[in-house]
């Protein structure tokens, strides 16, 4: 073979892969944005129950006709991310969600560089480094990075961790946990990073520069992170008995440890594993005469009903219903059909849109307004062996859906004292129960929210605004000294109200 011929094939062949390497840094043509944002509008304003439920019409609008004005000064992939990741989050709902496509996500995670190296941590609105393991200490305020001033970078990243209405608290999850990678994805890779801070206990400005890392490099430094011993349930996988459990502290106190509601629904063994559990120990802390009772549910995210509510029957005094009303905006099937990811082959997609379209019918028959109803929704009475003493409630701005659902009503409907820090979830409502995924069809960007509005049981209370989450009894968030000390300030101030 002829050595051009051979040096052509060789270059089609590097070209070739090269393609399939998919950066978020490739150009993406401005009329290709135009068409999966109005393709994005669409889907928002016909299938998007929620759409309105924290902003009205105008509003929407308006941020719509911004985001067609504001293509005109993008370029790639990543810009284009950064616009629906911004109009997503507008919405005010924790279930949403906007994703890169697989080939670009692998992408990101094979990069060798451009990462802040180090996990950081919000403590006391101060942003702090979270690390043992750095060339600054453990502790340390981080002022500002390559010239941008924290309080700007926490507002923009903010964006990638979705919230229910206007709450803000949740953010702190999501930055604590993706710092390094939300900067990313915000403004770019970095070789390096110019950073000014403060060492604890000093006032001095300070200044050095921070090599970055890779993306799996940061992902092993957040696995050593410092705060492991007291986070690790709520960023870490659960290990086997840690869904649920029950300690007494002394002969008056003992504490409830939910993390989480996915425990099956209402046939399946672990529902009803779980449902007895309940039934033991309070049956245990009621023969016991237990006067103080702390549920802990900061790590719990939420998952499926009716485990939240079988939870509070064992809690509230009177009947509970779990929401007052449900609906869809939509009557026959999901609009855009043909865009939804169901993660199975397309052949089948006919099939499943049948089986949809039964479920609908089955689950909400009531039609009314172009919208479909649930039926009324069930009572749960209170159960025999419910908790008489007081309750305190421990939240958390990682508590979500089905557990701010549950936070709610007991906030609501029992007299349990409440402790902690805002939950994500709202208070009066949020759009859940029903998730589904649309593939953009030019950016691959995958968009994700729940379709089912859901109104909340709960009565109206002069501390819970709309827009807002479970809104404590006691605001107490973790001190610096006890994110030092790995302590828990939440817990100890709980105990210590008990025993004064």
């Amino acid at each position: 073979m002829h050595m051009k011929t051979i040096l052509t094939i060789v270059v089609l062949i590097l070209t070739t892969s090269l393609s399939f390497s998919q950066s978020i840094e490739d150009v993406l043509s401005q009329k290709k944005m135009r068409k999966d944002l109005a393709l994005f509008k669409s889907i928002r304003e016909t299938a998007n129950s929620g759409l309105y439920t924290y902003r009205t019409p105008a509003q929407i609008d308006s941020i719509y006709q911004w985001a067609f004005e504001e293509i005109k000064q993008l370029k790639t992939h990543r810009d284009f991310h950064k616009l629906i990741t911004y109009l997503t989050n507008y919405e005010g709902s924790l279930h949403n969600g906007t994703y890169w496509s697989t080939k670009r996500l692998k992408a990101l995670k094979s990069e060798k560089e451009g990462y802040f190296p180090y996990p950081l941590k919000i403590i006391e609105d101060k942003v702090l480094l979270n690390s043992n393991k750095a060339e600054i200490p453990l502790g340390t305020e981080i002022i500002s990075i390559n010239s941008l001033p924290l309080e700007e970078i926490v507002r923009q990243l903010g964006k990638y961790y979705t919230t229910d209405g206007y709450n803000l608290t949740g953010k702190k999850v999501g930055i604590n946990r993706h710092f390094s990678k939300y900067f990313r994805y915000y403004y770019g890779p970095s070789d390096n990073f110019e950073v000014r801070y403060k060492i604890p206990n000093s006032d001095q400005l300070q200044h050095t520069t921070l090599k970055s890392v890779g993306y799996k490099a940061y992902e092993n430094n957040f696995k050593k992170r410092h705060s492991l011993k007291t986070d690790r349930l709520t960023y870490d996988k659960l290990k086997k008995g840690e869904d649920y459990y029950f300690q007494e502290v002394d002969a008056q106190t003992a504490i409830l440890t939910i993390n989480t509601f996915s425990l099956g629904s209402e046939s399946t063994k672990s529902h009803l594993k779980y449902k007895n559990f309940l039934d033991s120990i309070f049956v245990q802390a009621n023969q016991k005469d237990i006067q103080h009772l702390i549920v802990d549910i900061r790590h719990n995210g939420g998952g499926n009903p009716p485990n939240d509510m079988i939870t509070l029957s064992y809690l509230a005094s009177t009947p509970q219903k779990e929401i007052k009303a449900a609906w869809v905006s939509f009557v026959e099937s999901i609009p855009h059909w043909k865009h939804i990811d169901l993660g199975i082959p397309f052949f089948l997609k006919p099939i499943a849109k049948s089986k949809l379209k039964k479920y609908l019918k089955q689950e909400l028959p009531i039609i009314k307004d172009n919208r479909r109803y649930y039926k009324d929704a069930k009572e749960y009475p209170p159960n025999d062996n419910a908790f008489k003493g007081q309750v305190y409630l421990l939240v958390s701005p990682y508590v979500a859906s089905a557990s701010s659902l549950f936070a709610a009503s007991v906030a609501s409907n029992t007299n349990a004292i409440i402790i902690g820090e805002e939950t994500s979830g709202g208070y009066y409502e949020h759009n859940g129960a029903f998730s589904v995924e649309y593939v953009l069809p030019k950016s691959k960007i995958t968009t994700l929210f729940s379709v089912v509005n859901l109104t909340q049981d709960v009565v109206e209370k002069e501390n819970q605004v709309k827009g807002r989450g479970v809104m404590p009894t006691h605001k107490v968030e973790q001190s610096f000294e006890d994110f030092i000390e790995n302590k828990d300030t939440q817990l100890n101030f709980t105990l210590d109200l008990i025993s004064k």
